[in-house]
């Protein structure tokens, strides 16, 4: 519905090894079909989880923000059928490199251990309706994690599937991919509005987006102190999986940062003005820049 121009994609013309080499098929295996090697990172679903734990669990599945509908943990049942209880957290290793751990989780009237290994902790109450817990670990620090079903794992990465390039009509990976959509519209007037101070206006988009997705999930006030960092927040959540982020940091001269598991360079930091980042801007839009573009270094 809020689709303004996409790519149309027909199910007569995608078989095959498109399921693989679609977009979809990076992010989800549907039905044996796709790679599923990328998955939603720990920073994205923080940022699903801020007004409520979105909870995938088959048997407590409930959705806080409508987006989070579009993850699919790749929860595994042991050989008797059930689903293994774990505590997940994040915790950091040697060199500043951040892991997952899904420990073992016992419980014993209101007392709640898990076990990692040969060590055995017990969970520390945060929010006990969300089974949200904090963990005293072995290297002296204190993690907050969640109680979860166990998620297979890609190597040491739980499978967070992806699935919203995936599953147009009956097909598994499918995908028409959108170029330009309302929502977004609605977020480049937002920012537009807040660069030129009129904040007002800019919530009122701003929320119409937000409160779409949470219910009473509205944000009562935007200034120039958190205008930039609410806008962005909502661009990295409502834009998730469309190729939207690089060019939002860059665009605006900030860093990229991925602080999160995964088997990239976690510690490495690209500047917006990086010799590497480089973007092709139209002659024609150089000319119409009423300022001075400065191009950025090469080496």
């Amino acid at each position: 519905k809020e689709t303004i121009f996409a790519i149309k994609r027909v199910a007569t013309e995608f078989s095959g090894f498109d399921h693989y080499y679609g977009i979809g098929g990076m992010y989800a295996n549907i039905g044996g079909q796709g790679w599923g090697e990328m998955y939603a990172s720990a920073k994205y679903i923080s940022l699903l989880n801020e007004t409520g734990r979105n909870d995938w669990r088959p048997e407590k599945y409930k959705i806080v923000d409508a987006r989070a509908a579009f993850i699919e943990p790749t929860y595994s049942k042991n050989a008797a059928g059930a689903y293994t209880e774990v505590f997940r957290f994040i915790k950091d290793d040697t060199g500043n490199v951040l892991n997952y751990v899904q420990a073992t989780v016992t419980r014993s009237g209101n007392t709640i251990t898990c076990k990692e290994g040969t060590d055995t902790y017990t969970l520390t109450p945060v929010d006990v309706a969300q089974e949200i817990y904090t963990i005293n670990y072995k290297n002296g620090k204190t993690y907050t994690g969640v109680i979860d079903n166990f998620i297979t794992l890609n190597r040491v990465y739980p499978q967070f599937y992806i699935t919203k390039a995936s599953r147009e009509g009956e097909n598994s990976h499918l995908h028409s991919p959108v170029i330009s959509r309302l929502g977004e519209v609605y977020l480049n007037r937002a920012e537009a509005y807040a660069k030129l101070q009129r904040y007002t206006e800019a919530l009122t988009d701003l929320n119409t987006i937000r409160t779409r997705s949470i219910v009473n999930g509205g944000y009562s006030s935007l200034n120039a102190t958190n205008a930039s960092e609410l806008i962005d927040k909502e661009r990295q959540l409502e834009l998730a999986y469309q190729a939207e982020r690089s060019f939002d940091v860059f665009r605006n001269g900030k860093p990229l940062n991925r602080l999160y598991p995964g088997p990239h360079n976690q510690n490495t930091s690209i500047a917006a003005n990086d010799f590497r980042v480089v973007f092709y801007i139209p002659q024609s839009a150089i000319n119409s820049y009423p300022g001075k573009l400065t191009q950025n270094p090469t080496n």
